[in-house]
């Protein structure tokens, strides 16, 4: 057991499996108490099942930490404040948080359902809103909190799926407005996009297939999605930016997984194009004639859509 965590306490969502269970165990690796939460159901977010959280709870505890299950689900804003009670209850506060519960749809945009759309964002978008939300007020009475929302490398490169990419995008912009506002009660907020093995990548049918043969994704892109590194690579992130060794680091997007770790920059305006305020807004006229030549000269591409 190492010590880098000892005596603080943790929430992991959807920790029963994959990412989830590989960070849980990582931070009772290294001293935290955990609440372990996950519904148990399916990728697609169907069903429940106790035996996940449990299965990973009697796995901490065999290795000597300290851990206890939660089975709420985080899109229920009421659901979502038993689970960081949960960690006041049993070990008298909340220290960490990390929301990585999730579920998947593969659907194109022209395919998705309404319900896909609302269940996609209600457990990504909603859950991550619910437990901050539940987990802030105790963190800024104790001056100190570790907040680490994972999002998704579609966030910045899609791949179909706009339901989730949506969500993840917008969990980014969640991280950034909250280590803003929280900055001056010790507690930080960072996001996490992870690359590894689980169920969101290998339960997808033939949906990446089908965005090959509709020219949208290389085929070597294909093939790179599937048999990644492990969740374990994942794993040692969360620990780092749940200590105190991370202080002061707050409010960044982090890619990790297969032995990379890449810090993302936050977006900026690359060109622009000016007149006095006093003279006027621009003219469609003078756009059409300016534009060409100034911000869009050489037709730039958004860097995830590859030359035709």
């Amino acid at each position: 057991m190492g010590t880098l965590l000892e005596g603080r306490s943790a929430v992991v969502t959807g920790a029963g499996r994959g990412i989830g269970r590989a960070i849980a165990l990582g931070l009772a690796a290294e001293g935290a108490s955990v609440v372990v939460n996950d519904v148990g159901g399916t990728a697609a977010g169907e069903g429940s099942d106790r035996s996940p959280a449990e299965q990973v709870v009697a796995e901490i505890g065999e290795n000597g930490g300290n851990a206890v299950p939660s089975y709420e689900s985080v899109a229920d804003f009421q659901g979502a404040s038993r689970i960081i009670e949960t960690a006041v209850d049993n070990f008298g506060k909340v220290d960490i948080l990390v929301n990585n519960a999730g579920i998947f749809r593969e659907s194109m945009f022209d395919e998705m359902s309404e319900e896909e759309w609302d269940a996609i964002l209600g457990v990504h978008l909603k859950g991550t809103f619910n437990t901050c939300r539940h987990a802030v007020p105790h963190m800024k009475a104790q001056g100190y909190g570790r907040i680490i929302n994972m999002t998704s490398n579609q966030w910045s490169h899609p791949t179909g799926r706009a339901h989730y990419a949506a969500a993840k995008g917008a969990i980014v912009s969640i991280t950034w407005s909250l280590a803003w506002e929280l900055r001056k009660n010790g507690i930080s907020v960072n996001s996490i996009a992870p690359r590894a093995d689980t169920r969101s990548n290998r339960d997808t049918g033939d949906f990446y297939q089908r965005l090959s043969d509709a020219g949208l994704l290389p085929q070597e892109r294909v093939a790179s999605i599937y048999g990644v590194p492990g969740a374990e690579h994942v794993a040692p992130m969360a620990a780092y930016l749940s200590s105190d060794m991370a202080d002061g680091i707050s409010g960044w997007v982090f890619y990790v997984g297969g032995g990379e770790v890449s810090l993302y920059t936050h977006p900026t305006r690359t060109r622009s194009i000016y007149k006095s305020a006093s003279e006027g807004p621009w003219s469609v006229d003078e756009l059409v004639e300016s534009l060409p030549r100034t911000i869009l000269a050489g037709k730039p591409r958004p860097p995830h859509i590859p030359a035709s």
